[in-house]
């Protein structure tokens, strides 16, 4: 799966928002398929893990409830402008993705 997420870092006062948009079908494993009538097996994003310089600030385990190309944002303190911030997903087959950003 291609790198298809956009991560952005925002930080006011002492304060840091991010906010994330990750393409992913979501699959919950429970559709059918319009042409097949099969059902179209189970794919999600399982865990996702936002570091900050390497340290975790948020670690979220996802199931099937999560809607398609889900958007993620949160805020969380101790942040510098110009620090390193990573997210990261692995989903049930194993595909897993990171993104890297500077905290502006």
């Amino acid at each position: 799966m291609a790198n298809k997420m956009r991560v952005v870092a925002k930080l006011a006062g002492d304060v840091t928002t991010v906010k994330a948009l990750v393409k992913h079908p979501m699959d919950t494993g429970q559709v059918k398929d319009k042409k097949t009538g099969e059902l179209i097996p189970a794919h999600f994003i399982q865990e996702v893990t936002c570091e900050h310089n390497g340290k975790v600030v948020l670690s979220a385990l996802w199931g099937v409830a999560i809607s398609k190309d889900p958007y993620l944002s949160f805020r969380f303190k101790g942040a510098k402008a110009g620090d390193k911030f990573t997210l990261s997903w692995v989903d049930n087959k194993g595909q897993h993705e990171s993104a890297e950003t500077v905290i502006e």
